[in-house]
């Protein structure tokens, strides 16, 4: 635990140091759980963000994108469930005077016992070296299987008195598992209650006439209440989607692990209009999909692993996590949920207007079900992020810190580097760096020697260097450096611009979903 811990904290020191994520309102001592990117981290997340919607809805043609307002009528909160049932169970340590997430609570403790698995796993495979079953191991192992009844039990557990609303027994659970307020170790407990996670804002030019909104939660609703116009204008036929990012609020009271659990934070959501009694083959569909989806940024499949809700949200009638290892465990990532056709339906019932498709196949009308994708764009960057960092001894036993982001997702994708300030070379590096930023992202690094100008490109995430010498004058070639392997070879200046485009260009990333 503390090995993931010292990791985690060089993940977020990185991440400042190199210009990705800065603490929001820094200068004034920070805002808890607000942070703001910085010149790299907004490049990396803008070429994340431009990933999804490509993949969602530029390779797909009966897919389209929207943006919807932040501001929306606060009827819209009513008919989406969220003025009642958007709530998180939280409990005081009444010595720490700390407040938990009581499901959070409950879940590190399984992911403790989940971490004595994987412990017997590598003492496992240590014993039987290269004979080693893993997947057989942790099937048929009687303490592994021990440990993963309790886990079960535990969330079963949970999860179905969380959906009856139980918070007594939730309490009980926790008693009875022995959990200990993190910072104290008091297990000194208050009753669990339930607190609304909505901000409240108002709109209006008085106090006495305002209109009380809410900055909006999640950014599905926005797709909702446009699903009309879409649509008649778009003449979509079923099944289609409808896609958007943007931010969201949520007023998390234990917001933590950096970027992971923000109160403003980025969301990418598309939802999947389809016909009664279809959802099972879309969530298949769609689970796949999303899958294949991560998995084409070469993060090793280990990596990623599907999760069934215990506790259903109120819309749906079937939901599933894809959870990433990140360095304090597998966590959410993505939300994959069969919503019928509460949204539509619910929506029609408070608008009091007619919400319907018209299906020229079956000459009738219905309200369409709905399959949703979602995912945090802000836990997608630090899942990312935090698989790409690395500490490599090179030949020798020097060190390196090298930050391994796919090509097409890197904030650059070349610096220019002059071997030395003069003898023409500053301005041949600026000539090549000018033609290359018509189409990418390209810096220009001439400060220190050219040595240590590389590891700094490497620590940036920078995938090649361009080095420019005097025989670049000579013959018009430079030496391109590939960041991860190091290799180095002569290339002629005017091959640069197709070089780089076939090692970096987003189409090649999208080639293989």
């Amino acid at each position: 635990m503390a090995k993931e811990n010292d990791s985690f904290k060089k993940i977020i020191s990185h991440a400042k140091e190199y210009g990705y994520v800065f603490p929001s309102s820094e200068i004034y001592d920070g805002l808890s759980a607000v942070y703001d990117y910085g010149q790299n981290g907004a490049l990396l997340k803008k070429n994340i963000r431009e990933f999804w919607w490509k993949a969602m809805v530029q390779m797909h043609d009966n897919i389209v994108g929207i943006d919807a307002a932040i501001f929306m009528h606060p009827t819209t909160w009513k008919a989406s469930g969220h003025v009642d049932a958007f709530n998180d169970p939280l409990i005081d340590n009444k010595d720490s005077k700390k407040r938990y997430r009581a499901d959070v609570l409950i879940e590190d403790y399984a992911a403790k016992i989940e971490a004595k698995i994987d412990k017997e796993a590598t003492k496992a495979a240590k014993r039987f070296g290269a004979a080693f079953n893993k997947e057989q191991f942790l099937a048929t192992n009687p303490r592994v299987l021990g440990y993963q009844e309790k886990i079960d039990t535990i969330l079963k557990r949970m999860g179905q008195s969380l959906e009856k609303e139980d918070l007594a027994d939730v309490k009980a659970l926790i008693e009875e598992l022995g959990i200990a307020c993190p910072e104290s170790g008091s297990r000194n407990w208050t009753e669990v209650k339930q607190f609304n996670l909505m901000f409240g804002t108002k709109l209006g030019a008085t106090t006495e006439t305002a209109t009380d909104l809410f900055l909006r939660p999640e950014t599905a609703q926005g797709i909702f209440v446009n699903y009309l116009n879409v649509q008649k204008t778009g003449r979509m036929k079923l099944p289609f989607g409808i896609a958007q990012t943007g931010k969201a609020f949520r007023n998390e009271i234990v917001a933590r692990q950096f970027i992971f659990r923000m109160r403003e934070f980025e969301q990418m959501e598309m939802q999947f209009f389809i016909p009664p009694n279809t959802q099972k083959k879309w969530y298949d569909y769609w689970k796949e999909q999303r899958l294949n989806w991560h998995l084409a940024l070469g993060i090793p499949k280990e990596n990623y692993r599907f999760h069934d809700h215990e506790k259903l949200a109120h819309y749906a009638d079937a939901a599933c996590d894809i959870e990433f290892k990140f360095p304090f465990g597998f966590k959410e990532l993505e939300g994959i949920h069969s919503r019928t056709d509460f949204d539509l339906a619910n929506h029609e019932k408070f608008a009091g207007k007619k919400i319907k498709y018209f299906d020229p196949e079956q000459n009738e009308s219905y309200t369409p079900y709905v399959l949703e994708t979602s995912i945090g764009l802000d836990r997608m960057f630090l899942a990312v992020f935090s698989h790409a960092l690395k500490e490599e001894t090179l030949e020798g036993g020097a060190t390196r810190t090298v930050l391994q982001l796919p090509s097409a997702l890197a904030p650059v994708k070349a610096a220019v580097l002059p071997l030395v300030k003069k003898d023409g070379l500053p301005e041949l590096a600026q000539k090549i760096r000018e033609t290359l930023q018509w189409d990418m992202q390209v810096m220009y690094d001439e400060k220190d020697a050219v040595g240590r100008r590389y590891r700094r490109q490497d620590a940036l995430g920078t995938p090649f260097c361009i080095t420019v010498d005097h025989q670049s004058l000579e013959d018009n070639t430079v030496t391109l450096r590939e960041r991860d392997s190091m290799q180095q070879q002569r290339v002629a200046i005017a091959q640069l611009p197709q070089l780089l485009e076939e090692q970096t260009a987003m189409k090649y990333l999208l080639q293989k979903l």
